[in-house]
């Protein structure tokens, strides 16, 4: 008994053991996971951090470039804008807004897709039909227009973004999840555990959904980047966080009428809306990876 545990332990890891190896097997993948840990960090200690208040004013400072150039100074390592407020202390700020956001976006649809997508999946018939062509209709509005007209119909503002956002989201979860649920509905090993006595409830839990949760981890990473972005994107139409919120599409769209003659106002958040959606994808390339071995 003693060597046959040791041969369980030891030669066959669990399925996140050997997922763990296989991601961390690629450079890429683990660049992008420290991205989103340091992006997740500032999300929440980057008000305590920051050097500045992301309102205050220095007005000896304004349209000052970042410290690397001639005319800039160690106080305001990134620059400062045509109010004089530091770019550096802002994206800590604004860390919250877009990438904090964005996660609690994705969290609160993957929840509800989740749930929708699993009840619809095991549904058979008719019902599953429609809803799988409403989902399709659905999906053809592209999400940043859709939360561009939940925004429309709400208003802009932040919390009117979270809703949006997470409206336009949804449907991709629901969709995934209730096509690989259906789909795992007609494999044998399901119709065994229904012939021996199991009842919908335990079939979907126990034999099911340990099958699924490979597609919500890739979904997930392919939402996260695009609330990113959509945020970003709202905030650059004025439709998301309004001014002073230091939200890092917004900052672009602030720095837009100084960009001839201080670029660093428009290129240092925009390099950095690029860099998050950069790590989530590098984080979801290596999972993907990871885990088309464990799907073959």
């Amino acid at each position: 008994m003693g060597r046959t545990k040791l041969y369980l332990d030891d030669d066959i890891p669990s399925h996140s053991k050997r997922v763990w190896r296989l991601f961390a097997a690629k450079p890429q993948g683990l660049i992008g996971l420290w991205g989103v840990a340091i992006l997740l960090l500032l999300s929440c200690l980057g008000p305590y951090i920051a050097p500045y208040a992301a309102e205050y004013q220095d007005q000896s400072a304004l349209l000052m470039p970042p410290s690397w150039s001639n005319q800039g100074a160690v106080s305001h390592f990134l620059g400062t804008d045509d109010l004089g407020r530091d770019i550096f202390s802002r994206l800590l700020h604004g860390a919250q807004y877009t990438f904090g956001v964005a996660l609690l976006v994705v969290i609160c649809a993957l929840f509800a897709g989740v749930i929708i997508g699993s009840i619809s999946g095991m549904m058979r018939g008719l019902k599953s039909s429609i809803l799988g062509h409403l989902l399709d209709a659905l999906l053809s509005i592209p999400s940043l227009l859709m939360a561009i007209l939940v925004v429309a119909i709400t208003g802009p503002g932040l919390s009117n973004v979270f809703w949006a956002v997470g409206i336009s989201l949804t449907p991709q979860f629901v969709r995934s999840i209730h096509q690989t649920v259906h789909d795992e509905l007609q494999k044998e090993y399901v119709t065994a555990a229904t012939l021996d006595g199991a009842n919908p409830l335990q079939v979907f839990w126990y034999v099911i959904m340990p099958n699924v949760w490979d597609t919500v981890i890739i979904q997930t990473t392919l939402a996260m980047s695009a609330a990113i972005l959509d945020i970003a994107a709202l905030g650059f139409l004025n439709l998301g966080a309004q001014a002073p919120m230091p939200e890092w599409g917004a900052m672009v769209m602030q720095g837009l009428d100084n960009f001839l003659f201080a670029p660093w106002t428009v290129t240092i958040p925009g390099i950095s809306i690029l860099l998050s959606v950069l790590a989530v994808n590098l984080v979801g390339d290596g999972l993907r990876s990871a885990l088309a071995p464990m799907r073959n």
